[in-house]
């Protein structure tokens, strides 16, 4: 089994987490806000030095691509590309809508026919969002979306799905909305963690699954629009 170095930066929280033979050998993770620029660097090199330590050679890098914020995953995907490079090994990219939904699947009691609905804030009433079945199989790809009381009726209608689990930092906007439908079920208190993309990125790895370093680009879903600088005086 691959020792792989896990990078995540795709929302408010920073994480990374280094894992090997299906258990996570080391992971820091902060949630108080963007401080990745701050903290991204010293978490890696304490789980190299975990790995130097232990006389264990990281195999592969795996980073987040998205969707989520800008600067996040930029940083995130700068600092994986160079230690790939500098290490001469392999970079895989993990969507980060579908490691939502492996949280999701690995830490919550579900039913076998539960859709699995990952929601990134992307401001005002719109999020980054996917539909999953329970194999991964995609019936939604990932999109940006704005909600209203009609958003995800096709599935929300279909009675053949017990539970449309709804989840992630921008499902509270979608709960007023939402939350009457009889299949629809919340989730609070879901993030993309590094510690959650072992088994994806175990299986990239297995098969061979990896980013040019030179061209690869993060998720974005959607154009980068900048912010007017509010007016200080």
């Amino acid at each position: 089994m691959a020792v792989i170095l896990n990078i995540e930066t795709s929302t408010n929280v920073c994480s990374v987490a280094v894992t090997a033979e299906g258990l996570v050998l080391k992971h820091y993770e902060d949630f108080q806000g963007q401080n990745h620029a701050a903290l991204l660097s010293g978490y890696i090199k304490a789980c190299l030095d975990h790995l130097a330590d232990h006389e264990m050679k990281l195999d592969a890098v795996a980073v987040s691509l998205g969707p989520g914020s800008y600067t996040g995953l930029r940083i995130g995907l700068s600092e994986a590309k160079g230690l790939a490079y500098a290490l001469n090994i392999p970079l895989i990219g993990i969507d980060t809508l579908q490691l939502m939904a492996v949280s999701v699947m690995f830490n919550h009691e579900v039913s076998p026919d539960a859709l699995f609905v990952p929601m990134i804030d992307a401001r005002r009433m719109e999020v980054y969002t996917a539909i999953y079945d329970m194999t991964l199989n995609t019936l939604l790809s990932p999109t940006p979306l704005i909600l209203d009381e009609i958003s995800y009726s096709e599935w929300l209608d279909n009675s053949d799905h017990q539970e449309i689990l709804f989840f992630g930092n921008g499902s509270d906007k979608a709960r007023e909305l939402l939350e009457k439908r009889p299949n629809a079920r919340f989730i609070a208190d879901v993030n993309p963690l590094a510690v959650d993309m072992m088994a994806l990125a175990d299986r990239a790895y297995s098969q061979k699954d990896f980013l040019d370093l030179a061209y690869s680009v993060p998720s974005y879903l959607k154009e980068f629009q900048a912010t007017k600088p509010k007016n200080l005086i």
